[in-house]
């Protein structure tokens, strides 16, 4: 898990032509996540797979280590670290706590490393839990903690430019237990490390997805990772960040994908093996100047 690894959750995207359509990964479009749990909906098997074969219907997202630089949120103390970090990095479902993994405005890589006691919220601050059928409660907006309320009793925040995300906040809530480490969480690799649900796909497998055959993979994969919201036939493709938060990835439904548990014989319909492409792993971004936003209506400033 990540969080061992994002420990609990979830994720998302890449661009591609032969992916399917196109899913912006921003704060406002809550649609990307919604679609996250309808994947988590996809039916499970009883039993990890033993023999090497062919897995249909399918449902494969894509995760990477979140930028600190596209959050917008007021620099807070970050608990477990001793330095000051965007309070929408650490603690929304788009940043730390659901990725696992982030890089900082520094160009270093974090993790989260103890989730705390709570899980995730809706923005009205109602519970979100992840099961089988989706999310139960709604979409998760933000940590079970780390936040505020405000007088209308939604989530809100303080911006880094003055002001709040959603209104001033009135009531805060605290997320006990909750702690971040310098470093990447596991040895994943860009394109070459997959998270699975190991009730289904043992951990160690050797996974091949076709749509990635041009990859640095070749296609093929090793399932590293697990994660709350990889649930039944759900693979979850570790990239490299996109250049900007607002450059959309992909999501692909009802893909079949070859399947090959530690220990066991290659099947006879097994794809050939690859060594992939030669170009070296990919490289994360480099930092760029987060934008600085003010309350629209005017709030007073985070204290």
């Amino acid at each position: 898990m990540r969080a061992t690894n994002r420990v609990a959750f979830l994720r998302s995207f890449r661009r591609d032509p032969v992916f399917q359509r196109p899913v912006t990964r921003t704060r406002t479009l809550l649609a990307a996540i919604a679609a996250l749990a309808l994947v988590a909906a996809a039916p499970a098997s009883a039993k990890p797979i033993k023999r090497a074969g062919w897995l249909r219907d399918v449902d494969v997202t894509e995760y990477y280590p979140a930028p600190e630089w596209w959050f917008v949120g007021k620099k807070v103390q970050t608990p477990g670290l001793d330095r000051l970090s965007r309070i929408d990095w650490l603690y929304s479902s788009t940043g730390l706590s659901m990725e696992g993994d982030g890089v900082g405005l520094d160009g270093e890589r974090y993790h989260i490393s103890g989730l705390g006691n709570g899980g995730w919220v809706t923005e009205r601050g109602k519970a979100s839990v992840p099961g089988h059928k989706g999310w139960k409660g709604g979409s998760p907006f933000w940590r079970a903690g780390g936040y505020w309320l405000s007088k209308t009793k939604y989530v809100t925040f303080p911006l880094d430019g003055g002001g709040w995300s959603n209104g001033r906040g009135v009531r805060y809530r605290d997320l006990p237990g909750v702690s971040f480490s310098t470093g990447p969480s596991r040895p994943l690799k860009y394109y070459r490390s997959v998270a699975v649900d190991p009730d289904l796909i043992p951990l160690g497998s050797r996974v091949y997805i076709a749509a990635y055959r041009t990859s640095a993979g070749g296609g093929w994969f090793t399932a590293q990772d697990t994660g709350g919201a990889i649930i039944g036939r759900h693979i979850d493709v570790y990239r490299t960040p996109p250049a900007r938060a607002d450059i959309g990835g992909n999501y692909l439904q009802d893909q079949r994908v070859y399947v090959q548990p530690p220990g066991s014989k290659a099947a006879s319909s097994a794809p050939p093996r690859s060594q992939g492409t030669d170009t070296p792993e990919p490289s994360v971004p480099v930092p760029q100047a987060p934008a600085v936003t003010r309350d629209p209506s005017g709030g007073a400033s985070a204290g």
